[in-house]
């Protein structure tokens, strides 16, 4: 299926007034990645006013920063640049969008809604086999009850419950995390390892249970500030984690398997945290065998308020100095049957998925197998070479000074 998207569908609805951030590849001259931002139509960059997204999330008022630094280089239409990012259509001599963050930890908080919670025991109780989830999803609901929203983790009430759950046998790692005072903090993926949108997302040959999780990430600064949002597909593979826990690290951080995009919404006095809790995230999922999937889910459900998921992430016992991306967790666990009764939904090759939400945009990508996508051999040693070539390393420099 072809990858396309307008520019009003890729956009927030209120882009006008939105300070939009991101990265694209600009083959002018040696060539590179560049920090760019939406302007109208238009996409422009700041080449050593700034010269990463790390850069530039650090900063006191990234937004003032961002202002400061307009109007910027014209690189093109961000029409012009969006048809020119799909692999399949791209002129290297153009540029075309990346993934918006660069050196950042790329993070990833898990089990943070009550649905994903519980299909997350029923993935382990399963052993990863798709066929037995059915029936121990009935039998789960049917011990504690379809809705745990109002149990507040870490709380006496959750202690209470968890003995319970205990005394039935129920209990579960992912209950622990769940309901527990401790939240489920995972390394999603290495820093600039994350692919953007229009491009292909990579599910694991060996997966045969695997679904897209469409989140918000959160742009967060070394100093543990959320300074800007985006929108990001953690794409799970079912049936490894399900198999054992310690199969995280296989069943998330895969070639493409973290979508970031399309662009980071600044915090400003238009877009406050208040206004991102407020965020519903859109899933669409459309297949070559006539499959759609279509949900919802609003990000006032989580069980963790997002700035206590920072508070947990980073911190006196864990720094990061470029700053993180940070996936804040799913309630999509999608279990619509795709094929045979009881097997629930899995990927197929060619899915398209689109995350979207009104004031962060539509994040777009294709599902293929991981080793059927590029490899990914562009990392941070090659960014600083890269920037050092184009004399932008002594900007560099000087803005983390």
């Amino acid at each position: 299926m072809d990858l396309t998207i307008t520019v009003q569908d890729c956009l927030p609805r209120d882009a006008a007034s939105a300070a939009l951030v991101g990265r694209a590849w600009v083959p002018d001259g040696i060539g590179g990645p560049s920090v760019v931002a939406v302007a109208g139509d238009r996409l422009v960059e700041f080449g050593g006013a700034i010269p990463t997204m790390a850069h530039l999330l650090q900063a006191d008022d990234p937004a003032a920063l961002l202002a400061a630094a307009l109007p910027g280089r014209d690189i093109g239409s961000l029409a012009e640049v969006l048809a020119n990012t799909p692999p399949e259509r791209r002129d290297t001599a153009r540029p075309w969008l990346l993934a918006p963050c660069d050196l950042q930890a790329v993070k990833a908080c898990g089990v943070t809604f009550v649905k994903s919670m519980l299909e997350r025991v029923i993935e382990e109780r399963a052993a990863g086999d798709p066929s037995r989830a059915a029936d121990l999803r009935a039998s789960l609901i049917a011990a504690v009850g379809r809705d745990l929203s109002e149990v507040v983790p870490g709380s006496p009430e959750a202690e209470r419950l968890k003995g319970v759950l205990i005394e039935r046998g129920l209990w579960s790692q992912y209950l622990e995390v769940g309901i527990g005072p401790y939240a489920e903090v995972f390394t999603k993926s290495q820093p600039m390892s994350s692919v953007g949108t229009l491009v292909e997302v990579g599910i694991h040959p060996d997966s045969t249970w695997n679904n897209p999780e469409p989140e918000v990430v959160l742009a967060v600064s070394p100093g543990g500030r959320i300074v800007g949002a985006s929108l990001g597909n953690d794409v799970n593979l079912r049936d490894f984690e399900g198999r054992s826990a310690l199969l995280l690290g296989r069943a998330k951080d895969n070639n493409g398997s973290c979508a970031i995009g399309p662009f980071i919404r600044l915090l400003d006095d238009g877009f406050t945290l208040d206004d991102l809790r407020a965020t519903t995230v859109r899933l669409h999922v459309a297949g070559q065998d006539g499959f759609v999937l279509d949900e919802a889910s609003a990000l006032s459900e989580i069980s963790r308020d997002i700035t206590s998921l920072v508070a947990q992430t980073i911190g006196r016992t864990h720094q990061y100095p470029d700053g993180l991306m940070l996936f804040t967790g799913t309630m999509f666990a999608p279990v619509q049957d795709r094929g045979e009764a009881g097997q629930g939904f899995t990927h197929h090759a060619g899915d398209v998925v689109s995350v979207a939400a009104e004031r962060l945009g539509t994040l777009v990508n294709r599902v293929v197998r991981c080793d059927d996508i590029a490899p990914w051999t562009f990392g941070a040693s090659h960014l600083m070479g890269n920037l050092a070539a184009r004399g932008l390393l002594p900007a560099a420099a000087r803005a983390r000074d």
